[in-house]
């Protein structure tokens, strides 16, 4: 099957549109269950680090050495034992959590604030400033109160950047459509 350009940008945006809705979509539900959202992410990072120190453990006798053999089996002990401890500790966890956030939204910010000075002269990108804008509130809305905001702040921080974020793709990905069909 051959596909010429504009077959392929318009699947390109197809699945941006679509990955757009989902993420409006789980930005609500965020929004709707703060608590939920906040232990069910707490609980999954928790678990994850434990699947990596199980992976270190698992990959340990790969070592050429007995020191670096004692190494991996250590690191991958301290992974078991402080993933597990966070994934049965999740109010400590989602402290640490909403502090994470903070800074991650502090960071994405800047970094779309970059995109944004990049991509200033193409149709759609004052949404890529307004995403920054709103994910610098959003970090500051964490930082702020935190830690009492925890018990609140992922689930529905986390809902409206995902909303945002979800919004800025749309509506990033209805002007690059718009633009192929002004080319065409």
């Amino acid at each position: 099957m051959v596909h010429n350009t504009e077959n392929v940008f318009k699947e390109v945006t197809g699945i941006s549109i679509g990955w757009s809705v989902v993420m409006i979509i789980l930005g609500f539900l965020a929004i709707v269950l703060p608590l939920a959202t906040g232990i069910v992410i707490s609980a999954l990072v928790a678990w994850l680090i434990v699947l990596s120190g199980i992976a270190c453990l698992a990959s340990a006798f790969a070592g050429q050495n007995a020191k670096a053999i004692i190494w991996r089996i250590l690191i991958g002990i301290v992974y078991i034992v402080g993933g597990g401890w966070l994934a049965f500790h999740t109010q400590i966890a989602l402290e640490s959590l909403t502090v994470v956030l903070a800074v991650i939204f502090f960071f994405e910010a800047a970094l779309e604030t970059a995109r944004f000075i990049q991509l200033r002269a193409l149709p759609g990108s004052g949404w890529i400033l307004f995403d920054a804008i709103v994910t610098l509130l959003l970090a500051v809305v964490i930082w702020l109160p935190w830690p009492s905001s925890s018990a609140w702040a992922i689930g529905i921080i986390l809902g409206v950047n995902l909303i945002m974020t979800g919004v800025t793709l749309l509506m990033y990905s209805l002007a690059a459509r718009r633009t192929l069909k002004v080319l065409s």
